[in-house]
């Protein structure tokens, strides 16, 4: 009899398995589209992955180097990024704890003594004293034989994988916003040079009119225009100033300090970082294996597929393997004694048949999470190919629009003094001489943002390929 019962247990058993086993199989889709094969082919780009983590070398400035060293270490954002980690890490093992069984351990010891008054025995002679002393260990474990507590373990462990891959984006955002902020205060500084410069050529053209005016050679509008043209150019070096003060303390926050202990390291002007160069964009298809981003938005799918598998497993019943052994007896002389053995064995099997919509709406639920995560992907996936190709159009045409405005700033050069020859030998009106001044001014300072805006949409290819920041 207990054979034919034990047989028939064993196959019910593994038709529940199968049966709650397939019900739990994971339910996962992906970008519905193919990305395309390949970039619009331009001679600035080289279709292979970025190898190089540290991009921002290849921009040839020291300062820079150190900047993002020190953000690294220093900046906020980055170091909450690395907590969520930790965060992560600590749910997925704690979740891994229900693997094993739960072990506990009891002891205790009683003394009682019965009352002459109220105790009708005590006039026979019994002892009204009376103890009792037991210990025993206990053993509650979960056989998990439809897969609920390893699908759950297997979503934290994902959710731990995408909080690492945030980190890693939040690592390739930090650098390239440090070196946009540094971009941005070299372009300002570069603007301020620009203006010096113009500044004390205005300068000694205006001499020049006062000399003329003086000597009857010219009239007084030419030195009021003249000054008009210096005074103006004088009036926005405040501006740029502010605005160079500014990134300053923009790259002090990204950096973890205070803005005063980066003044006196960035305050001087110096050259734009270099920009010019090809570019290791990679094929499209790479993106998946190259941004953060997209890495972190597939184990999220990955998770909920996952907690999607364990809401389906729940359907099933539940094995419990419980047990206790230990001692028990009256006398501690005999606390260890054979007879005083104690010990429980019972396997039990739970199965909620009915709890209402509980079960269906968790199903639900989760279901819906999956679905969100996978248009979170496939939105993640079409938004880094649009970051992409819209930075290496923006890099294309700035550096042909640097090209073409230092050939603009030549000759614009060239005009001015060509002006001011006809000018000095009275051959011309001073009003080419101005317009050729603001020419000159308007062309420098076009040529200095151009050349900033390249630099700017270098960073931003950097960062929209994902930086070289690959975690196997």
């Amino acid at each position: 009899m207990q054979r034919k019962f034990f047989r028939v247990a064993a196959g019910v058993a593994g038709m529940l398995f199968s049966f709650f086993s397939a019900v739990a199989q994971q339910d996962t889709a992906w970008l519905d589209r193919p990305l395309p094969h390949r970039w619009e082919p331009d001679t600035l780009f080289i279709q292979q992955l970025p190898v190089d983590d540290r991009w921002w070398q290849e921009l040839g400035d020291a300062r820079l180097d150190s900047l993002i060293v020190t953000a690294v270490a220093n900046n906020n954002t980055l170091l909450q990024a690395a907590d969520r980690i930790r965060q992560a890490r600590a749910v997925w093992k704690g979740e891994q704890s229900a693997f094993y069984p739960g072990v506990g351990f009891t002891a205790g010891w009683m003394r009682q003594q019965a009352s002459d008054n109220s105790s009708p025995l005590a006039e026979y002679g019994v002892n009204r004293i009376t103890q009792y002393a037991s210990a025993d260990v206990s053993v509650n474990w979960e056989i998990d034989l439809f897969g609920s507590v390893r699908n759950r373990v297997k979503s934290e462990k994902e959710l731990y994988r995408a909080a690492q891959e945030d980190y890693n984006a939040a690592m390739v955002s930090l650098c390239a916003e440090v070196a946009s902020a540094y971009a941005r205060l070299r372009t300002a500084q570069q603007q301020y040079l620009v203006a010096q410069q113009n500044i004390a050529s205005q300068q000694a053209i205006l001499h020049i009119t006062e000399v003329r005016f003086n000597t009857g050679l010219a009239s007084k509008l030419d030195v009021a225009q003249a000054k008009s043209v210096y005074y103006n150019t004088k009036a926005s070096l405040p501006s740029i100033e502010a605005t160079a003060e500014q990134q300053i303390n923009a790259l002090a926050v990204l950096l973890g300090l205070y803005p005063e202990h980066l003044r006196p390291l960035l305050r001087e002007p110096a050259p734009l970082p270099e920009y010019f160069r090809l570019v290791r964009v990679g094929i499209p298809a790479n993106l998946l294996r190259q941004r953060p981003d997209i890495r972190a938005a597939e184990r999220t799918v990955a998770s909920y597929a996952a907690l999607l598998g364990a809401s389906k497993a729940d359907y099933g019943p539940k094995f419990y393997l419980k047990g206790s052994f230990g001692f028990a007896a009256r006398e501690m002389d005999d606390f260890f004694h054979h007879k005083s053995l104690t010990y429980q064995i019972a396997p039990t099997l739970t199965w909620n048949l009915f709890q209402g919509m509980q079960r269906i709406q968790a199903v639900a639920g989760a279901r819906a999470q999956l679905d969100e995560s996978i248009r979170q992907y496939n939105q993640t996936v079409l938004t880094a190919v649009q970051e992409v190709d819209n930075a290496m159009t923006g890099y294309t045409h700035s550096l042909r629009q640097v090209v073409a405005l230092r050939e603009v700033v030549v000759h614009g050069e060239t005009s001015l003094q060509l002006s001011l020859d006809l000018y000095k030998r009275g051959l011309a009106t001073f009003q080419n001489v101005l317009d050729a001044q603001r020419s000159v001014l308007n062309y420098q300072n076009s040529l200095v943002s151009a050349e900033g805006n390249a630099l700017s949409y270098l960073i931003q290819l950097y960062r929209a390929v994902g930086g070289g920041w690959v975690t196997e």
